[in-house]
């Protein structure tokens, strides 16, 4: 179960709240990219990241030169990561709504110096993009490592929020001859594409040509 905080607990529309770990771990696990909000001198910054997730911890990634990670080093940061699954179309306009399903990290984020654990990140940050990369691509070398920055996130403290279903239309508006139900938004991979440079007779690999 999730703990309830002063960040975490929800101000309006409670009954969108879930306490469930496992609905953070879906939020989490189906999303590519991230939003990672931190005070950079003294202004607030949210830049869009990679990331991954090793049970209980969220691995962030960027330049060692990045300032979005080096003002998160050692301070309370916010992560954010939003999937919108359709687009909930009622009777009047006030109560147009989204179907979505997100979830926010609020905790201290520590620069991960470990070699063991800056991998197991990297790795997790590259399955999350793309299951079966990181055994099939060559690894990073040294240099890379050395030019690359990795963020670790408690999930201890996150709130999730979910909408699903028809829209809530005011009672007297239902008589209304306009239509009204749920555009659903769909995302899907398309067909991959070679880098030119590839050798003639080069198969796309199984991991990413079954990808769905």
């Amino acid at each position: 179960m999730l703990s309830t905080t002063p960040r975490t607990r929800l101000g309006r529309e409670k009954h969108r709240g879930s306490t469930d770990r496992n609905d953070l771990y879906e939020v989490l696990d189906t999303g590519l990219f991230c939003h990672l909000g931190v005070v950079a001198d003294g202004h607030p910054m949210v830049v869009p990241t990679g990331y991954g997730r090793v049970g209980e911890t969220l691995y962030l990634h960027g330049s060692t030169g990045a300032r979005s990670l080096r003002a998160g080093e050692g301070t309370e940061v916010c992560v954010t990561v939003t999937h919108v699954d359709g687009i909930v179309l009622a009777r009047s306009v006030f109560n147009h709504s989204v179907n979505y399903r997100s979830a926010i990290i609020y905790g201290r984020a520590r620069m991960v110096t470990d070699e063991e654990e800056r991998l197991e990140g990297l790795r997790a940050l590259t399955e999350q993009l793309a299951p079966g990369q990181w055994d099939y691509a060559r690894q990073p070398s040294r240099k890379e490592l050395a030019a690359t920055a990795v963020l670790a996130l408690s999930l201890e403290e996150a709130s999730v929020k979910i909408r699903r279903g028809a829209p809530n239309d005011e009672d007297e508006d239902y008589a209304l001859p306009v239509w009204a139900g749920v555009l659903p938004l769909e995302t899907s991979w398309g067909v991959p594409v070679p880098d030119p440079v590839l050798p003639e007779g080069m198969d796309v690999p199984v991991h990413i040509s079954g990808r769905r």
